[in-house]
């Protein structure tokens, strides 16, 4: 039986850091014979726009979002019975109350089909642009980790939690994994969490630098399998055309060899099994 692909993580130009267009991306998706697609842009809130260039700014999904919804609502049309087009956002989060409150308007205005919950830095700034000022690697990890703690409390619905290791994609540190050994209690906390929340944890291939292949790496995924946890989605983090589903095939023999045995696609409020 032929597998059914999925990536349900994937940024176009309508996000400030995406490449090509929802067109070229939905197009190149589903020549690679992707059942599941999922479009998830940045909104992000709180951003510091001082930090960003002018290309940047112009190119943010906040305050377009009309524009954004109304067009890949479109498309998502255009694929129906060919491939199965999710509309979805990916929120920043923040400890602010009032950017949260904005979160959850967008979410009760347009309806996206599936929601990614991810930090991506603090006080506005991306971890790829923030000074870590003389902090140690643990004062790093455990800010962030009670950080993505708190993102899960959020007043507003979503269903996958995003990247989780993502800020050791930037830290100034030779070693960059997160060591059970050393932050066990934090993660299992957290991992605990999605649980119980009955959220999808997602397995990310955006590593950067890093030597592990996925954000949660390897051990914190075989943790959270230890610890009940099975609801997993594949997501690719794609800018571009040429990173759409990268290294899928890789990822799903490691996940199989954990013990998984599908991965969960998110689409309006219904959660899909689909097997590896």
């Amino acid at each position: 039986m032929k597998k059914m692909l999925t990536d349900m993580h994937t940024h176009t130009t309508f996000s400030h850091d995406g490449k090509d267009s929802p067109a070229k991306m939905l197009e190149s998706a589903q020549r690679q014979g992707i059942a599941f697609y999922g479009v998830s842009e940045h909104f992000d809130y709180d951003y510091d726009y001082t930090q960003m260039t002018e290309e940047e700014r112009l190119a943010l999904v906040n305050g377009d979002e009309e524009s954004y919804f109304h067009e890949l609502r479109h498309l998502q049309e255009d694929y129906e019975g060919v491939m199965n087009v999710a509309v979805g956002a990916e929120f920043g989060y923040s400890d602010n109350p009032d950017v949260q409150r904005q979160y959850l308007e967008t979410y009760e205005k347009y309806r996206p089909d599936f929601v990614i919950n991810s930090v991506h830095g603090v006080d506005g700034k991306d971890f790829a642009r923030y000074s870590f000022g003389g902090m140690t690697k643990a004062e790093i990890f455990r800010s962030y980790l009670a950080l993505v703690r708190r993102s899960l409390d959020v007043p507003y619905p979503y269903d996958i939690v995003g990247h989780v290791g993502y800020v050791a994609r930037y830290v100034p540190f030779e070693n960059r994994a997160f060591d059970l050994k050393e932050f066990g209690k934090e993660i299992d906390e957290l991992l605990k969490t999605i649980i119980k929340k009955g959220k999808i944890l997602e397995v990310n291939t955006q590593n950067k630098t890093l030597e592990n292949r996925t954000l949660p790496a390897e051990p914190i995924l075989r943790r959270y399998y230890e610890l009940g946890g099975r609801k997993i989605s594949f997501g690719s983090d794609a800018h571009l055309t040429e990173r759409i589903g990268d290294k899928r095939e890789e990822v799903m023999e490691m996940l199989k060899k954990i013990g998984f045995t599908y991965v969960t696609v998110p689409f309006r409020g219904e959660y899909i099994k689909i097997e590896l």
